[in-house]
């Protein structure tokens, strides 16, 4: 992986994990993340003007994307309702890496170096370690932990369609760019469905995530997406989730969340296999 390729990355793991501390912060997660995924769609619409369309190729993968992101926001959605950022973020994540890692390999045929190997598996489980991390309560949470682990299998499934999607498209930008409108548009026909008047809050109260973390949530995909195309799939869905490390700032710091041997057991772990996998070749 390229130094351009592993900076680029982790900017976006910054990102990430700062538009997913507002969809916890947010008084009502429905808004919150309603507004988001609705915020993608001033610069996703900007874009298409400046890149070409995605070559046919793409589309099943790109429909596909689309259908997986839904159920990944609303999942995600779900868990945060019940647990706590620093316990949610990182299962969800961690156990991403490990199970693209395992599909490249086995049946696309990656090749993955035994330190990259090494790299991911170090990344994964010391994320996984927050399975068994206690509520600001102090009471565990398993009903968090699998609804964490569902969103999981969602990132996963969603990073190798969109990986092998951006390859076919001819242009990465353009893939996510009409992928993040048209989720857009699901998103608020979903809102109306569910919630009428959810649309009107957003307006109201989730100017913040609608604003803010809608872009930063639309930057760092794209740049993700990017990545795909320059690296293999698992080696940038493993750096990625590096984000869990920001993610444990802000909610032990900003939002008062407990911090415990856990937390700083995955977060050494998660940031030794980020240096295993940046001179791993």
């Amino acid at each position: 992986m390229s130094t351009t390729v592993f900076v680029a990355v982790l900017g976006a793991a910054i990102l990430h994990a700062g538009w997913n501390a507002l969809v916890k912060g947010g008084a009502d997660k429905l808004v919150a993340m309603g507004a988001v995924v609705i915020g993608h769609a001033p610069l996703a619409l900007l874009a298409l003007f400046f890149v070409p369309l995605p070559a046919a190729e793409c589309l099943p993968f790109l429909l596909g994307g689309i259908t997986l992101h839904v159920g990944y926001q609303i999942f995600l959605m779900r868990a945060y309702q019940t647990g706590d950022l620093t316990q949610v973020y990182p299962i969800a994540r961690g156990s991403a890496p490990l199970i693209v890692a395992l599909f490249s390999m086995l049946v696309l045929g990656v090749h993955l170096e035994r330190m990259e190997v090494l790299a991911i598996a170090i990344i994964g489980i010391g994320i996984l370690s927050l399975a068994i991390v206690r509520r600001s309560d102090g009471q565990r949470n398993p009903n968090a932990a699998a609804l964490a682990l569902t969103t999981g299998l969602f990132i996963a499934s969603y990073s190798l369609v969109d990986g092998l999607g951006a390859r076919l498209s001819g242009s990465a930008v353009a893939y996510f760019s009409w992928m993040a409108l048209i989720n857009a548009v699901l998103m608020a026909l979903y809102l109306v469905a569910r919630r009428p008047g959810t649309l009107r809050r957003i307006a109201r109260q989730g100017r913040l995530p609608l604003l803010v973390g809608g872009p930063a949530s639309y930057v760092a995909y794209s740049v993700v997406t990017w990545a795909f195309t320059q690296a293999p799939i698992a080696l940038v869905t493993a750096l990625r989730e590096t984000s869990i490390v920001f993610a444990l700032l802000i909610g032990v710091v900003v939002m008062k969340e407990r911090l415990d041997l856990a937390k700083l057991f995955s977060t050494a772990a998660t940031l030794s296999g980020a240096m295993l996998l940046r001179f791993s070749r």
